[in-house]
């Protein structure tokens, strides 16, 4: 496939992926799911795993509505033999992989061992076992690029959530060594740190009922003046993965209509 390329013509999607073989870890709802739709409908054979059977049905479906070849299996991103096991099949079934998405969070917020050990294990832990099994499949593409989800909380301190920043702030450091790295076999790796995205069930959609007083104080940290959606992170993801974005690696870019900005 060339490097360079023109727009599809549709509003919805400049970008051309076919060709392509996406693997996403995490991505039967919100952010993943709507990475997953962006990059069939531009072309791209997909494969998803989650661990909830019946959301990554209602994502198959979903992505299988752009024509593209899907594959989805349940998988638990903490138990690094499933996450072994599911590369593998996704490749296989696949044809390879071209591109890998870490999206999970295991979202460990509390201060106490089980909240740090679900954000390490989940967060950190599994972004690194799927890009180790994904490696050989990778050096093979000649395009290769890993896609690690991040947060802008991994930026600045807060008394909400330690384990989590600091885990996503650990993810970061590993995007850059991992650009390091893998910089020999022509293998980009960047990070995406959302700001707060509010959709249907999610954190953000769930806080505004019941912890209304947070939601509204959140919302007015944003200068955009509304909180992000799903599918402008997707956007962001189908730019990093493209040739559009041959020349960067190593790089984490905040997408938070200008949360960070404001502290």
């Amino acid at each position: 496939m060339a490097d360079t390329r023109e727009t599809t013509g549709e509003a919805s999607t400049a970008f051309d992926f076919r060709g392509y073989c996406v693997v996403i870890c995490g991505g039967s709802k919100g952010i993943g799911r709507s990475i997953a739709q962006a990059f069939a409908q531009a072309g791209a054979s997909v494969s998803v795993c989650a661990r909830g059977e019946s959301a990554l049905a209602d994502a198959r479906h979903a992505i299988a509505a752009y024509g593209a070849t899907v594959h989805t299996r349940s998988c638990d991103l903490g138990d690094a033999a499933a996450i072994e096991s599911y590369i593998h099949e996704a490749a296989d079934v696949l044809g390879g992989i071209d591109v890998l998405v870490n999206n999970a969070s295991g979202y460990g917020f509390s201060d106490d061992d089980d909240g740090w050990a679900a954000g390490f294990n989940i967060d950190l832990m599994a972004a690194v076992r799927a890009s180790r099994h994904a490696l050989p499949w990778l050096k093979a593409s000649s395009h290769g690029s890993i896609l690690h989800t991040s947060s802008i909380a991994a930026f600045h301190p807060g008394v909400r959530g330690p384990a989590y920043a600091a885990v996503k702030a650990a993810l970061n450091q590993y995007t850059t060594s991992q650009a390091l790295t893998l910089a020999e076999h022509r293998i980009r790796v960047n990070a995406i740190a959302p700001g707060s995205i509010e959709f249907p069930d999610g954190l953000w959609d769930r806080r505004k009922t019941e912890a209304p007083e947070l939601y509204q104080r959140t919302l007015a940290k944003i200068p955009f003046g509304r909180f992000g959606k799903p599918e402008e992170i997707a956007h962001t993801a189908l730019f990093l993965a493209s040739p559009f974005a041959s020349w960067i690696t190593g790089q984490t870019l905040c997408v938070d209509g200008g949360q960070l900005l404001t502290g």
